[in-house]
């Protein structure tokens, strides 16, 4: 059995409006639910990934800290990665 976890950033340019910082959960290659910085929340793909979406939305503070990667990791590292290019 394998649990991981992928974090990723997907963007058009540096500006933090085109930047999107989503991260998935899965469990034996099947998704179980993911953070969208575009929605703005989890949302579940199973039955037990729609339970545990439901209670980390339920977590305020949890969730706001689940946002700040979108500026505080794929911002600066984005911004990096233009310079370089």
């Amino acid at each position: 059995f394998r649990e991981f976890t992928v974090s990723r950033c997907v963007f058009n340019s540096s500006e933090l409006n085109d930047i999107e910082f989503t991260r998935s959960q899965f469990y034996n290659k099947l998704e179980l639910f993911r953070l969208s910085s575009s929605v703005g929340k989890f949302v579940g793909y199973t039955e037990y990934g729609i339970k545990q979406a439901d209670y980390r939305n339920s977590l305020t503070s949890y969730l706001q800290q689940m946002k700040a990667p979108r500026e505080a990791y794929c911002q600066y590292n984005i911004g990096i990665d233009y310079q370089s290019a």
